[in-house]
């Protein structure tokens, strides 16, 4: 089992900053996969930015050259830093990362953080 801890979110004007963490801990072999999704009021939930455990990331067209993803894997801890923040970007942030546990593979979620750009 995993268990997914987040900090980070609040409300912020736009053109500011904001920095989500995630820290990791449990029962795992290995975590493959850390990233961040997002879900504003009546859409889906969707993929903001993912990075695996060799550094390869990727993120949602919109927040390229704006968000950054990294990772520490020591610390088994992701975080997601925020930069040019638009009200777009309001939404509740949740932490997921896809584990090797001792019988399979399997997605685990963070409780979500609430990010509020607004003037």
């Amino acid at each position: 089992q995993v268990q997914l801890v987040e900090s980070g979110g609040g409300l912020v004007q736009p053109g500011g900053s904001l920095r989500l963490s995630c820290a990791a801990s449990g029962s795992f072999f290995r975590i493959y996969v850390m990233g961040w999704y997002r879900q504003a009021p009546g859409k889906h939930r969707e993929l903001v930015a993912g990075i695996t455990s060799g550094g390869n990331t990727n993120y949602a067209d919109s927040v390229k050259g704006r968000f950054t993803i990294s990772r520490d894997n020591a610390k088994n801890t992701v975080y997601l830093q925020m930069n040019i923040l638009k009200p777009e970007d309001t939404a509740v942030y949740y932490c997921n990362a896809r584990a090797l546990l001792a019988t399979s593979e399997k997605d685990y979620w963070g409780q979500g953080n609430q990010v509020t750009v607004s003037s």
